[in-house]
């Protein structure tokens, strides 16, 4: 289960379109760099899922692209047997970004599944996606080849939001081994929430704006599911769970709505609070990222807005994509990671079982985990109003200094590169990123401690009870 919203240009204060979200994910979360690469001819990658996953299936080999694009990504250890890492999407070097969506297909798909099904998985997609498309409508075009020609390995439907500076569209998923999926396009004045992600009523006739394979309507009629004397395709009501869009998606997008039609527009706090509001965002949020889609004069200086945990209770903080590293704070680590519970740092076992080995790194394991601080800022935060409030503000204080910060130093990356000093722009971008990083990070801490105090001194410690959050409309 996750959340993307996207914001069409002609809505927002700043005259560019936006897409942010969540993946909601229980396992361990970590932000990474995926470099630029180059790939041999012959260079295959694996994909799709084992026989242990919830709707098992076969790993398979398919064709690498020869070039790669570098990308910012937040990948995680875990979902109903989808092997690891896996990501939901993130932000590439040619401004394409991608949210995966969970949309869940009617349980006859679901049950038509193969069990030897392959072909790639959500999260093999979303990569893909972000290594080798250049516009939103190229990673739409990307999905449907993948699918057509190795097949597709579900967990019961899926979705993605893939957008760029110009265009963006919701990719839908079907189970069943069919081969269904259908994209529809969204514009400047759309604003779409997805959760789940869906798309309605369709021409049955591809057009511009929906797209979909030859046989995607026959196949429903080949079912008895629809009847072409009818008219009008639902798409939901025909593949999909027949619900349409939940209740908070409904809600966040007449807010936002409400905002697009004030004088202010959509500005970048409304952004940020639709993926924040405590109304949307508490534990299940796993992290944060929210994408202005823009072109700048140069690719090192496109940005995506990271929060470690749900940014209820964490802040947005700018990640560049020319910078060349992240915090080892906010790499991946042991806490909540699949499998590392019964692994070690201690190469004795190596030879005999290899699996008994962590796959974290030793040097990273040592530093602190932001995932894990801010996960107990959350849940100290939850136990009082209060602290809630001081938190939300606290971050939301930062985030704005942030805004103001950030023109700055763009603007000396850009005299850095127009003078053709790379490695002194990235040095800049990085050396700014991490610090903000650890600065908040820093901030967390010290809201820890006064927190934890305070609860435990006033005996305020929900030490039996269920847990408490605040209520979410989800």
């Amino acid at each position: 289960m996750s959340y993307g919203i996207y914001i069409g240009r002609n809505h927002t204060a700043d005259g560019h379109a936006w897409l942010a979200g969540y993946g909601d994910e229980p396992s361990s979360h970590w932000l990474e760099i995926a470099e630029r690469a180059e790939h041999a001819p012959d260079t295959t990658i694996t994909v799709g899922v084992g026989p242990g996953a919830d709707l098992p299936g076969q790993r398979s080999e398919i064709p690498q692209a020869p070039r790669t694009a570098r990308h910012l990504r937040v990948s995680y250890s875990y979902y109903l047997g989808v092997p690891a890492p896996i990501t939901n999407g993130g932000l590439n070097e040619h401004g394409v970004a991608v949210r995966d969506i969970w949309s869940s297909s009617r349980p006859e798909l679901i049950a038509m599944t193969p069990a030897d099904q392959t072909g790639p998985n959500y999260s093999d997609l979303a990569r893909i996606v972000l290594e080798r498309a250049r516009t939103a409508r190229e990673g739409v075009d990307l999905i449907a080849a993948l699918i057509c020609e190795h097949g597709y390995s579900d967990y019961g439907g899926n979705s993605h939001m893939i957008a760029d500076p110009d265009e963006a569209w919701v990719v839908i998923q079907f189970s069943g081994g069919k081969g269904l999926w259908v994209a529809e396009r969204l514009g400047p004045d759309d604003i779409r929430a997805s959760r789940p992600g869906y798309v309605g009523v369709v021409p049955t006739e591809p057009d511009a704006r929906i797209l979909y394979p030859e046989h995607f309507i026959s196949t429903a009629v080949d079912l008895s599911w629809f009847d072409p004397e009818a008219g009008s395709f639902d798409v939901n009501a025909v593949y999909g769970d027949g619900k349409g869009p939940w209740e908070g998606a409904a809600w966040v997008e007449d807010e936002m709505r409400k905002r697009a039609a004030s004088e202010t527009k959509i500005t970048r706090e409304d952004v940020f609070w639709s993926i924040s509001t405590s109304v949307l965002t508490g534990d299940t949020a796993g992290y944060g990222q929210v994408v202005p889609l823009i072109h700048p004069p140069f690719a090192e200086l496109r940005m995506m807005w990271h929060a470690a945990v749900g940014p209820v209770t964490a802040p947005l903080i700018p990640v560049f994509m020319g910078q060349r590293s992240i915090p080892d704070e906010y790499a991946c680590h042991r806490y909540l990671t699949t499998g590392e519970s019964a692994r070690f740092l201690d190469c004795r076992k190596q030879v005999a079982v290899p699996d008994t080995v962590s796959q974290v790194a030793q040097g990273v394991e040592v530093s602190g985990s932001a995932v894990y601080q801010f996960k107990r800022l959350m849940h100290l935060a939850f136990q009082d109003e209060a602290l809630l409030q001081q938190t939300w503000d606290h971050w939301r204080h930062m985030e704005q200094g942030l805004a103001q910060e950030v023109p700055q130093v763009l603007k000396s990356a850009v005299i850095l590169l127009q003078a053709g000093e790379i490695d002194l722009a990235r040095r800049l971008l990085t050396r700014e990123s991490q610090a903000w990083l650890k600065d908040a990070l820093d901030d967390c801490n010290a809201l820890v401690d006064a927190g934890l105090t305070v609860l435990r001194q006033s005996e305020r410690l929900n030490r039996g009870g269920p847990p408490i959050s605040p209520k979410q409309l989800w």
